[in-house]
């Protein structure tokens, strides 16, 4: 069986930017917490990153692709440019991953590391556009199947399916 990678906001830690966790998806991870399946992680946190911490946008927004390969920036609110900690997050994310045996990810939509499809404007007006997060991204780059948090039944089939069809 494959373990999966899963944002730590997602496990009920209070790591998000604003120092509060996202417990939409918990009644369905109990199953893989039992079996030891879930690898908890927060990027940011791992770049050294405080909670609370100002939020943080890629601009301009054309996602984590860019910021890798072709200099857009992540900035926070407060003006300051953290793109090269957002990067390590991610790089140390993939790291964890790649220790553990991740064939998933279950990342947080719409953050600029964990966003699978989405992620904010970069005019931090709350308002959001299509793209992933930088660490999403990276994931992906190296095998790694991403799924937001708004994907869990899809996320669930994939796993069955893997499960059944694997040696792994």
């Amino acid at each position: 069986m494959s373990n999966i990678l899963i944002s730590a906001c997602l496990s009920g830690f209070p790591v998000r930017y604003n120092g509060t966790e996202k417990k939409s998806v918990g009644g369905y991870l109990a199953q893989w917490r039992q079996q030891e399946r879930l690898i908890t992680f927060c990027p940011e946190l791992a770049a050294g990153f405080s909670t609370p911490r100002p939020s943080a946008e890629i601009i301009p927004a054309t996602g984590g692709n860019s910021v890798i390969t072709a200099g857009a920036k992540v900035v926070e609110a407060t003006g300051a440019d953290v793109t090269e900690r957002y990067i390590l997050g991610a790089w140390l994310a993939l790291q964890m991953a790649q220790q553990h045996n991740c064939r998933f990810a279950l990342l947080t939509e719409g953050s600029p590391s964990c966003g699978s499809h989405i992620i904010y404007s970069g005019r931090f007006d709350g308002s959001q556009t299509a793209g992933s997060g930088v660490t999403a991204e990276l994931l992906r780059r190296h095998g790694i199947d991403v799924f937001s948090d708004r994907e869990i039944e899809q996320l669930i089939e994939r796993v069955e399916y893997f499960d059944r069809h694997s040696d792994a």
